[in-house]
């Protein structure tokens, strides 16, 4: 998950967040400790919201949805093709909104340039079931191959498949955020598939923002307030890349400038431009033909969707 949460902090949001409940509907009523991570973005933004009690759980990280789901945080971003896992088990959680479009890179060694050619070879996953495998799954069967069997899954728990990849003892791996960025300045292997550039995935959010549906019945105006400094922190990803790169290292989110700069700049951020729905959609339908998911897209987004505040601040928010 080290990867994962480096995702995270590079698009300055919190790990995950249990915010003040004291809005309800009646904006600026509220109080208790401020405990706030230094060097976040978001925590400033959240206080200028009036937000005075903000707390991180950094033991969670990207794949918050037990604890969005259970009470124990109020707010997590997850990537969406957990989410849609996570709606379809039963799981309660409300997807709020979007963040950003691309995040992941499928890395193979020289001699294989695209996916079909992954044939026969061998793939690294942390764990069986792990989200790398999950995406990589998908990738496989959008050209016709069975992730089944015909390709070789190499699983490792103890080793980071990056480390087999270098090591040469596995032929492609998904990487995550600096994987992508030590990769290329190392010159090991190539990227045959980029979800930021790469279609069909360059057309669909990543990552997604979680909420509790109990604090999101409870307290709309909390939430809408809480989104609202998330798309202000992910609007700076944008518009200072360079400050909030030095930000993270100076919050000691990640120790490389170069490598938070680069992820700044590689990923697109279009929580405007693209429908959220539809990137809910397409993994539904994606998830279950390949028989991860039973139930329908229109199920997942009737249980767990709601895009009120974000269309709202869509407006609100204009570029």
């Amino acid at each position: 998950m080290t990867e994962a949460r480096v995702i995270c902090d590079a698009t300055d949001l919190p790990v995950s967040a249990d915010l003040e409940k004291g809005f309800g509907d009646a904006p600026g009523s509220c109080g208790g400790n401020h405990q706030a991570r230094g060097g976040s973005r978001t925590g400033a933004l959240l206080r200028a919201e009036g937000f005075t009690d903000i707390r991180y759980d950094d033991a969670s990280e990207i794949r918050a949805i037990a604890p969005v789901a259970h009470g124990k945080v109020d707010f997590a971003p997850i990537y969406a093709c957990e989410s849609v896992r996570a709606i379809d088990a039963g799981e309660r959680v409300t997807l709020l909104a979007r963040v950003m479009v691309g995040c992941f890179e499928l890395f193979a060694r020289e001699g294989i340039g695209s996916i079909a050619e992954l044939k026969g070879k061998s793939i690294g996953v942390q764990t069986s079931g792990s989200l790398s495998q999950q995406l990589v799954t998908l990738m496989a069967a959008q050209v016709g191959l069975d992730p089944v069997n015909d390709v070789h899954w190499i699983t490792a728990p103890k080793v980071k498949p990056i480390e087999l990849f270098v090591q040469g003892k596995i032929d492609a791996f998904l990487g995550f955020p600096p994987a992508p960025q030590d990769l290329r300045a190392r010159r090991i292997g190539h990227v045959i598939v980029n979800t930021g550039v790469d279609r069909p995935w360059s057309q669909y959010f990543c990552c997604t923002i979680a909420g509790n549906p109990d604090y999101v019945r409870a307290y709309p105006t909390a939430t809408k307030r809480a989104l609202r400094a998330i798309l202000k922190a992910t609007d700076l990803c944008v518009t200072e890349l360079a400050r909030v790169a030095r930000q993270l290292v100076d919050g000691s989110f990640t120790p490389r400038y170069d490598y938070a700069l680069q992820t700044l700049s590689d990923n697109p951020y279009k929580w405007r431009e693209y429908d959220a729905e539809d990137t809910i959609r397409w993994y539904a339908l994606r998830l279950h033909e390949v028989g991860l998911i039973k139930s329908s897209p229109q199920k997942i987004i009737a249980d767990g969707t709601d895009w009120r505040f974000l269309n709202e601040l869509k407006r609100e928010l204009k570029a």
